[in-house]
């Protein structure tokens, strides 16, 4: 019995000697071969832990490092990662040397799980393969003028639905009804799919949505966990229930692909209106080997990431700061009033969204330039970088060794004074303005549709989506911070979220 009782307690002994010499040996590879006191290379603001102690306040934290030198590296295990806010950096890695800059192993690794093989994770072929339908298919009148159509019929669901909430006492969580609104609509307009999320007639919607965005925010966390790929091997923690929710988003996924193949062998005829996910399915019947059932369904995610939480979270952040800036918010509304007119009709929410058409959208300048602005502050991926493939030399003259990471910090460069001047965090749309007009930025100085080869086909899909519902809810209503007080900030993960949501208040604008 006392040696079985000296065995357990040398046995316990051990761990912490164990975990002590692990941590020593993975500092030494950490700070090993870095070289840090060389100025060729961005100054070091500390290791990549540092990440977790700041996590909450992630890019706040990248702000105030980036004030201190523009471009500087965090120290990784296996490699640096570098980390800028120099447009001319930004252009680098995304144009002028694209091939030199992919998805490294890093970031594949830690995505693969939830995200697969699809168009936002993959390089080479399987990316320009993707990218190439994609493209066709966003490039069509027939998906702009189908869209336009779902957005309108969503949003005077989302009118009416604001509508009845605003007769509550209470406030309601506007990010959360948003999201259900933009969900429905990449269900529609890319998989055919009608998926009533919004109106709440759709249970394993609302299941796929909130496991959906567990599993987003659970993977984002392995960046800042060095024991994500134990916890994986083990299945526990936070890696058990990413699993559970990577199975239940599967098991939705999967119908879904397995009704659009029924729905196609029905019809078997050409269809001007096939959906994203239709042409990948008649892709898959050319290339059955290679564009199979696992690699639909990354597809599906991986347009649901960029068609749900991108124009949600910047349509929460636009309603936030019109709630913080009520003249912005008349403007907006005086705007819409001069485009589209005041006549007694429009108090009925169907009558009016059909007058939103696309000379309507070109012509809302304003509400153009308060989104974009939005977007300048609040970007819906707000860190986002590449590998480099060989060793290379940045435009601001700091080098990069093979394997390091590159990353551009959209957040950040929206606050930074020398790329926006002195009021660079002050929220005005009318920096965007000349006469009136809207004017383009450099994709480069403003990165929140990314930049160069692979920038998002979806933008003009996103801007359309996000000006119809603003206009229809707008003229409809006055927003307002159910509570004035409770701090509004974002959730860390691949997309801003609103940490908590985002709960308002409606105020008619009229009178029945």
């Amino acid at each position: 019995m006392d040696i079985i009782v000296s065995t357990i307690l040398y046995s316990m002994a051990l761990v912490p000697v164990t975990l002590s010499i692990a941590f020593v040996l993975l500092l030494l590879k950490t700070f090993t071969g870095k070289s840090i006191q060389s100025s060729k290379y961005p100054p070091v603001r500390g290791t990549v832990f540092v990440q977790l102690v700041h996590f909450n306040q992630l890019y706040d934290y990248m702000t105030g490092l980036v004030r201190r030198s523009t471009t500087f590296r965090l120290l990784a295990p296996d490699q640096s990662e570098i980390f800028t806010a120099d447009p001319r950096n930004v252009e680098h890695i995304l144009k002028t040397d694209f091939e030199k800059y992919t998805k490294g192993k890093y970031d594949i690794d830690i995505m693969k799980d939830l995200f697969g093989e699809g168009i936002f994770v993959v390089n080479g072929e399987k990316w320009k393969k993707q990218r190439k339908v994609a493209s066709f298919e966003f490039a069509t009148s027939v998906l702009r003028d189908f869209s336009c159509c779902v957005f309108r019929k969503n949003a005077v669901k989302l009118v009416k639905i604001v509508e009845e909430l605003s007769a509550a006492s209470e406030g309601f969580d506007m990010q959360d009804i948003l999201m259900r609104c933009t969900l429905d609509s990449i269900f529609k307009v890319g998989f055919g799919v009608e998926l009533n999320c919004l109106e709440g007639s759709s249970k394993e919607g609302r299941a796929f949505m909130k496991a959906f965005d567990e599993a987003s925010a659970l993977t984002y966390w392995r960046y800042v966990d060095p024991t994500w790929a134990l916890k994986r091997l083990l299945n526990i923690g936070s890696e058990a229930r990413l699993r559970n929710n990577i199975k239940l988003i599967d098991n939705f996924v999967h119908q879904l692909i397995k009704i659009k193949r029924n729905q196609l062998a029905a019809w078997r005829e050409p269809n001007d209106k096939e959906d994203i996910l239709s042409r990948f399915l008649l892709e898959c019947e050319k290339d059955p080997m290679n564009i199979n059932e696992k690699y639909l369904r990354d597809i599906i995610l991986n347009f649901i990431i960029a068609g749900k939480d991108t124009s949600a979270n910047t349509l929460s952040w636009f309603l936030y700061m019109l709630c913080k800036h009520p003249l912005v918010q008349q403007k907006i509304v005086d705007e819409i009033r001069d485009v589209i007119g005041d006549q007694a009709s429009e108090a009925n929410p169907d009558e009016f969204v059909e007058r939103i058409t696309d000379p309507v959208l070109h012509r809302m300048h304003y509400l153009h330039a308060t989104l974009t602005e939005t977007l300048r502050l609040y970007p819906a991926v707000p860190l986002d970088g590449r590998c480099a493939e060989i060793d290379d030399v940045l435009p601001d003259g700091f080098h990069v060794k093979r394997g390091d990471n590159v990353n551009y910090l959209a957040y950040s460069m929206g606050r930074v004074h020398n790329i926006w001047g002195e009021d660079a965090e002050d929220f005005k749309p009318e920096r965007w303005l000349k006469d009136g007009i809207f004017q383009n930025e450099s994709p480069f100085k403003f990165v929140a549709f990314h930049a160069g080869p692979r920038i998002c086909l979806g933008k003009d899909f996103a801007y359309r989506q996000m000006k119809i519902v603003s206009i229809a809810l707008l003229r409809f209503f006055r927003f307002r911070l159910a509570n004035e007080t409770r701090p509004v900030t974002y959730k860390v993960m691949f997309t801003l979220h609103i940490n908590n949501g985002l709960p308002l208040r409606a105020v008619p604008r009229l009178a029945k």
